[in-house]
Formats: C-alpha cells, structure tokens, sequence
C-alpha cells in the first residue's frame, strides 16, 4: 500500500517536473486573461440599479433580473445594468395649432423601467427606451389630442384638455414596459402679439365677471330693502289696527307711574287732560325755571307785562311831576 502511495508521487512529481513550464505559462495566460477581461467578468451591481444577462449562446434572460450585488460572469456574456431609480427627462417639441400656429411645449417627464419586465424590455426596446419609446409616444399622443384646438384654448387649458392630453399619454406609454408617473408642462410658449390678444381678452372677461356679480350684488341689496319696507309697511299697519283709546289710555298710565316713581324728575300736576290723565310737566328747556307754563301764557295774553314789578313808591323829599 505504501509503495502504491510514493509510485503515484513519484509519477505525480516528474509529471510536474516536465510539465512545468507549460503550467507556467499557461497560468500567465490565464491570469492575463483574468485582468484583460476583469470588467466582463466581475460585474457589480450598485445600489438602485439591476441587470440583464445576456449569454453569448443561449440570449437574454427575461426571467432571472439581477439584484444589487456582486457577480461572476462569463467574458463571453455581457450584463446590462439598468438605473431603477426615478429619473427626469427635459424635452421641447412644437405643436401646430388647427389654425396652423406653432406652439412650443417644454415637458418634463419623470419615469422608471418595470423591474419585473427589465429582461423583456431589454430584449424588446434595448436601453435607449427614453428616446425610442417615451418621448416619441409622448410627442405622438400630444400632438394627437392638441392638434385639434386652437391655441388659445391650448394657452389657456380649456376644459382641462392639456390633463386630458397628459393622462392619455401616461397610458399609452405604459405599455411599453416603461413606468411614466407623471408629465409636467414646464413652459407653453406662443407668439408674442398672441399671448398679448389672449391675455386682454382674459382680462376683459374677468371685468366682465365682477361687473355682473357686482350688478347682481346691486339687485340682492334692493330686493332686501323691497322686502324690508315691505315689513315696516305691515309692522305700522298691524300696530296702527291694534293702537285703540283703551290701549294709547292704558299706555299713558303706565308712562305716568314711571315718571312718578324716578327720582331724578320733579313733577307738577295741574288739572287733568283731555283723556283723564294728569298733566305733568318737567324741566322743559322752552318754560322758565320754577315758573309753571299756564302762568307764562297768561302773562303773555297780557301783552307781556305780567313780568315787571310794580313802580317803586316816590321818595318824600322829591315833588311829583304832574
């Protein structure tokens, strides 16, 4: 057993004896190889991309998609790595208006491949999709929708034909293994004396507007003074059926007790009135202080003399006049 052992090492060791400097180079070649084709054989995969293998004799794996990671590969197979983050895409393209104006769009798109259809979308479209697929079916559904208005319409987004036009878009473009999540009009660009007619047009419809609510305001404010007199009218009209002597009688001596019971009001009494009730007078600015009224207007029917005070009596010592 032990011969059987050194016969194989002493065949093993004058074999690599003989053989030595062809594994020699045939190591050389193979770690020359090795970092020649470093790149294609050691392939990383970052953080937020994938792959797709394409193998040299069998084609496009559409089933297998590679993951963040490290992997070792054949030189002859080639990986294409795909970003799967979100990403924006400028782009500005004319529009011809059905009156035969050009109007400038400024887009910007912000799109991401399916990451369960990257192998499909590989073998299909390639990774150029953004300028195969998504801006010229952008551009194609865009000019589609909007050719048939007139600019004006399209400046100013009548009836939300530009959301219609976009949504469309979206839809049409998501069927080519592309996720678009949205389309934002950056910029609508028209000729100058254009945009100046439009905006003056919007600005005499916006005057147009306020006149009317203004005018509406107006015809509001005189129906609410219609239905207010319309109220007092009726007011006066029930009070007036309901103001009879007994009630105005009974009102007045209410009025008298109240004035009676304040501390604040001298009162005077004489005689009575035409209904029975008393007559009270108080500090009336019109009457003098202390002096009761039916006294001033008799003084007065006296032709005003009633005031003065009788002449004084001659001083002894003087001689009358004659």
């Amino acid at each position: 057993m032990e011969s059987n052992s050194v016969s194989i090492y002493t065949h093993t060791r004058d074999w690599f004896r003989r053989k030595r400097s062809t594994l020699i180079v045939v190591l050389l070649i193979t770690a020359m190889v090795f970092v020649f084709f470093f790149d294609r054989i050691v392939i990383s995969i970052h953080s937020g991309e994938a792959g797709v293998l394409y193998r040299r004799f069998s084609g496009t794996e559409t089933d297998t998609i590679y993951s963040e990671g490290l992997y070792i590969i054949s030189p002859l197979d080639t990986m294409h790595i795909y970003e799967m983050r979100k990403q924006v895409a400028l782009h500005e393209f004319d529009i011809i208006s059905n009156k035969g104006l050009t109007i400038h769009l400024s887009l910007a798109v912000r799109y991401r491949p399916e990451y369960e259809l990257l192998g499909i979308l590989h073998q299909r479209i390639g990774p150029n999709y953004l300028d195969r697929v998504i801006l010229p079916q952008i551009e194609s559904v865009m000019r589609k929708q909007l050719g048939n208005y007139t600019a004006e319409q399209i400046y100013t987004n009548e009836a939300g034909l530009l959301t219609n036009a976009i949504l469309t878009a979206l839809d049409e473009v998501g069927r080519n293994y592309v996720q678009v999540e949205d389309i934002i009009i950056r910029s609508i660009q028209l000729p100058p004396d254009l945009v100046i007619a439009i905006e003056d047009k919007l600005k005499q419809e916006e005057f147009m507007k306020s006149y009317e609510f203004r005018l509406k305001t107006a015809t509001k404010e005189a129906d609410r003074l219609k239905i207010e007199a319309n109220g007092l009218k009726d007011y006066q009209k029930i009070i007036n059926e309901s103001l009879t002597e007994d009630v105005l009688r009974y009102k007045g001596i209410e009025a008298t007790e109240a004035l009676a019971a304040s501390p604040n009001t001298k009162i005077v009494v004489i005689g009575s009135g035409k209904d029975g009730l008393p007559i009270i007078l108080g500090n009336d600015p019109s009457t003098p202080a202390n002096v009761p009224p039916a006294i001033g207007k008799a003084d007065k029917k006296a032709g005003g003399n009633a005031d003065k005070s009788p002449p004084a009596p001659p001083n002894p010592g003087e001689t009358a006049k004659p």
